[in-house]
């Protein structure tokens, strides 16, 4: 199954320009299977997903969330309470929490805006669930530098997201899933068993 995992909408993140009907279509449309909506430092309620999910039946619709941690932005899927994980966490503090909710923590564009990446790592004393190597906005300098940092860890997952923030992005890079996708536990039991292959989109 192949899902877009990072992409905002104008519902909840102030810098998209995507409606979120459009969303779905769109989605439908450049051959995905499934969606996750990752707002910034916020969660979709249920009942609005399932309205998406409603308009798009055969569409797997799922809501995750972009942490604004302290030294770098976090994709967090399979929580469902922010009071612990507000912006500026530091990220010792947010994989806990995620953790304790049962979820699991990627590194969204590592190395973006000169991000030292491993050296936060380092500091911060964790060990994440996945990296994005792969996203609209990595050049391939910034990809190469996740691929390699991946290569050293064989323990994370690898994703590729559009992190659309606009309609003709979604789609353009994208996680195929060696299981089926249903539910927030499968993905979340997909990625901690790593059965991701990150590709850019084919439109």
């Amino acid at each position: 199954m192949t899902f877009d995992l990072h992409m905002h909408t104008s519902r909840y993140s102030p810098d998209s320009v995507i409606d979120p009907v459009q969303l779905v279509r769109r989605a439908k449309a450049v051959g995905l299977d499934g969606i996750v909506v990752t707002e910034h430092d916020r969660l979709w309620p249920e009942h609005e997903l399932e309205e998406l999910r409603r308009l798009q039946p055969d569409l797997v619709v799922l809501g995750g969330v972009e942490i604004s941690g302290r030294g770098g932005d976090m994709l967090c899927y399979g929580v469902t309470d922010l009071t612990d994980l507000r912006r500026g966490v530091p990220w010792r503090d947010l994989v806990a929490e995620v953790r304790r909710q049962g979820g699991v923590v990627v590194a969204a564009h590592p190395y973006r805006w000169g991000q030292n990446f491993d050296a936060l790592l380092e500091e911060e004393g964790v060990t994440l669930d996945g990296v994005e190597v792969m996203s609209n906005n990595m050049d391939p300098d910034l990809r190469k530098a996740a691929a390699k940092f991946a290569s050293r860890q064989p323990t994370y997952a690898t994703l590729g997201n559009s992190d659309a923030h606009e309609l003709d992005v979604v789609g353009r890079c994208r996680t195929v899933f060696g299981a089926e996708i249903r539910t927030m536990t499968d993905l979340t039991r997909a990625i901690r068993e790593r059965l991701t292959s990150p590709v850019p989109g084919t439109y």
